[in-house]
């Protein structure tokens, strides 16, 4: 097969998706790599002609790397995710109130342009956590205590990286009280992979990164995700708070880390999505059989063995809700 990544600078060292490029190589497909932040991209021809067989994403929320991917789709080629569904999770404004909207466990979001404007929420509702409604990464995420602290200053970390959100709109959510644990689970086209890790709100709680069982309940918040949005690559930020799992966070193509040979997977993953050039991992196994949750397994896995999750297939719309973009 051939295909062509679309990554910017933020990940030009990273692992994911560099080490899945090599993969996809040693593997004898032809891989092309355009850089949207530091190339000339002929895009008449290069998307006209449609040489490749499905364009894969990895970039930063704001970047310059989502157009290319919505001109791709726009003359019918398929994308990995589907562009759509990458629309609908990169603006976390939209996400919340799709995702609110269908039913999952999501905070009160307020939006507003300027920080000020979220002194009018009720200060009962307070601390609120307030960010770029169109960040990544965790840049740019604060606790608000009160409403006189909404105009402190935003820590300069990562100031002038590629990237950083500024001058957007902005979300604001009720803190939700937590162990000061996150629980990223990821999904490679269908199959659940958990961990735990600090989370960004908390720095000094000290909490090793590792791959934790996954229950039924949170197995099913984050394969439900996978179908409002349809998305097939992504991951699903969670916390437990006192009234159960809140999602408070959704990226298309993570980091994958502590998932077990995540190289492979993730690259067998796209190959098949690549092969289908359909919406997700549901159209193809419509017609089989669900299988029941079984409980997650510790420790690591050769990539041919069963993944800690498999989510029983569930069909998808043949248009995800977040229906705005091109598509493919």
């Amino acid at each position: 097969m051939r295909l062509c990544f679309l990554v910017e600078e933020q990940y030009r060292h990273d692992g994911m998706p560099l080490d899945v490029i090599r993969q996809l190589g040693s593997w004898g497909h032809q891989v092309d790599v355009l850089w949207p932040g530091r190339s000339l991209i002929p895009i008449s021809e290069a998307i006209s002609a449609g040489s490749h067989d499905a364009w894969v994403l990895k970039t930063v929320s704001g970047g310059p790397g989502l157009t290319l991917l919505e001109a791709a789709a726009s003359v019918g080629l398929t994308t990995v995710n589907d562009v759509r569904a990458i629309r609908g999770v990169r603006d976390k404004a939209l996400a919340a109130v799709i995702a609110r909207r269908s039913g999952l466990p999501v905070p009160v979001t307020y939006a507003a342009a300027r920080p000020e404007e979220f002194a009018k929420i009720p200060e009962a509702e307070f601390p609120l956590v307030v960010k770029p409604a169109d960040g990544s990464s965790g840049r740019a995420v604060r606790l608000v205590a009160t409403p006189d602290r909404l105009l402190d200053p935003v820590e300069a970390d990562g100031a002038g990286d590629p990237g950083v959100p500024g001058g957007g709109l902005l979300i604001a959510q009720p803190y939700v009280p937590n162990s000061g644990t996150d629980l990223k689970v990821y999904s490679v086209a269908g199959e659940l992979y958990a961990t735990e890790r600090c989370s960004p709100l908390h720095p000094a709680h000290a909490v090793r990164e590792r791959q934790v069982p996954l229950t039924p309940d949170i197995a099913r918040i984050a394969a439900e995700i996978g179908t409002v949005f349809g998305l097939d690559l992504y991951g699903v930020d969670i916390l437990l708070g006192p009234d159960g799992p809140v999602v408070v966070d959704i990226n298309d193509f993570p980091s994958f880390r502590q998932v077990p040979d995540a190289v492979a997977r993730v690259s067998a993953a796209i190959l098949d999505l690549a092969r289908r050039g359909t919406a997700g991992p549901a159209a193809a196994k419509a017609g089989a059989a669900a299988k029941p949750p079984v409980a997650a397994k510790q420790g690591g896995a050769a990539a041919s063995v069963t993944p800690p999750f498999t989510v029983p297939p569930v069909p998808r719309p043949s248009r995800p809700a977040a229906s705005i973009g091109g598509g493919r």
